[in-house]
């Protein structure tokens, strides 16, 4: 993303803000075992301010200094250091690419970031994963506090920047929606690919890693969120993750697997056979979800909330567990009871972006709140019949179905990124039957 973007942004939340200094610390460098680390991944609030992908960060925005309005404290350059893990920024980095007024080593901290909580009422911080980071900004604020008395300067109020930030993060740039349509577009050559490719016979992790490698190969950095790939009645388990079943002719597979791009998610989910076609169990269960999720989907526009498409979605699910004889009675009551929820137990959909289930309130003024242009959110119904379940019928035991799709709020009602993955049952089918044939011949 071009720099300015971030420079535009960090514009709009410091006069939101007012006056005052905000603190964004970067996320820590995780260990995954000894001395090996995860791959790095950069606090989303720091990254959508600023662009700087390096752990050991903090950023500072001071927009009553003189000259040093937007501060960055990064890693030193070390030539032994990267040597082993690659080169970084440093200060002259921070200033030359990513636009700081002012930058220092992040072991300046402590030195610098005083001067300008002396001359501030109100900071805005909230405290990160990083808890040594936490300990040292949180005790220089203290510190500013604790001097009010004397010299009637310092830090007096401490203020999430959530309610600012991310609130700014829910409504998506154009240049934030590019990014998306890349994830999706890379997301819908993986589903795709996937949906051709299973046999039965295969892993669910040999779909995993097909998937993965269609997000890296399009450009993406890799999964959004960890690849769910479940068959049989694995599909019931909502966030499974284990992937290493052998799929069988007959079974369902759900896969939910989205890709990232340049820190941006995607979320889909599609449920297929592994063999040629659905069974008439798997497929009233699975029409009854695309039903669903059509008929949520056509509930998203302006002013319509994440309540009234979780409750249109809810309705028809119902309804169609009432055709099924799965439930009985009257559906407004068994909505109300929340008798439905041994079969459909999340809710239809959440908010998109850096985070794969982003930021942003659900609720205002103690309501859904309304949905706006620029809004993007996935649109997710699922039926889940686990296979222990009492008093159903044999046949629907074990079938998990989820379709999910990420839409995007726009002014004339809503515009549905991900609608080049194949849902529609006859289109599945005969992609199945095509590539059986193919193996066969």
């Amino acid at each position: 993303m071009d720099m300015s973007s971030y420079a535009e942004r960090r514009e709009a939340f410091v006069k939101a803000m007012g006056e005052g200094v905000a603190i964004i610390p970067a996320a820590p460098q995780s260990t995954r075992s000894n001395d090996v680390e995860y791959r790095y991944r950069q606090d989303n609030d720091l990254l959508y301010l600023t662009g700087f992908p390096e752990p050991s960060c903090v950023c500072v925005l001071s927009p009553g200094h003189d000259s040093e309005r937007f501060i960055l404290f990064v890693q030193p350059r070390d030539r032994e250091k990267e040597t082993w893990t690659g080169k970084r920024y440093g200060v002259d980095g921070a200033r030359e690419v990513f636009g700081a007024d002012a930058a220092y080593t992040i072991d300046q901290v402590r030195d610098v970031l005083p001067a300008h909580l002396a001359e501030t009422a109100a900071v805005h911080f909230a405290p990160g994963r990083d808890e040594r980071m936490n300990t040292l900004i949180q005790g220089l604020i203290d510190g500013s506090r604790s001097g009010r008395a004397r010299t009637g300067r310092g830090v007096v109020s401490l203020v999430d920047p959530g309610a600012i930030l991310h609130e700014m993060r829910l409504h998506k740039s154009t240049a934030e929606l590019d990014l998306m349509r890349k994830a999706v577009a890379a997301s819908a050559r993986a589903h795709a690919a996937a949906i051709r490719e299973v046999r039965d016979g295969s892993l669910e992790y040999e779909l995993e890693a097909l998937l993965e490698y269609h997000f890296r190969a399009a450009g993406g950095s890799g999964p959004a969120y960890p690849s769910i790939v479940a068959s049989g009645a694995n599909a019931t388990i909502l966030h499974y993750t284990q992937n290493d079943r052998r799929m069988r002719d007959g079974d369902l597979v759900l896969i939910d697997a989205g890709a990232e791009f340049d820190g941006y998610c995607s979320d889909v989910t599609r449920t297929f056979p592994v063999g040629a076609g659905y069974s008439p169990p798997q497929r009233r269960i699975y029409e009854i979800v695309l039903r669903a999720q059509k008929e949520a989907i056509a509930t998203v526009r302006p002013g319509v909330s994440m309540e009234d498409i979780h409750h249109r979605a809810t309705e028809v699910l119902v309804d169609g567990l009432l055709e099924l004889g799965l439930l009985s009675g009257e559906a407004g009551e068994l909505i109300e009871k929340g008798a439905h929820t041994r079969f459909y137990m999340h809710r239809t959909g959440h908010w998109l972006g850096l985070d794969v289930h982003d930021v942003g309130r659900y609720r205002m003024d103690g309501a859904s709140r309304p949905l706006e242009p620029g809004m993007v959110l996935t649109v997710e119904p699922g039926l889940y019949i686990a296979e222990d379940l009492e008093d159903v019928s044999g046949e629907y035991l074990g079938i998990g179905v989820r379709i999910e799709d990420d839409v995007l709020v726009t002014e004339a009602g809503h515009e549905v990124l991900s609608a080049a993955i194949l849902k529609e049952v006859d289109d599945i089918e005969a992609i199945r039957r095509e590539a059986l044939a193919a193996v066969s011949a």
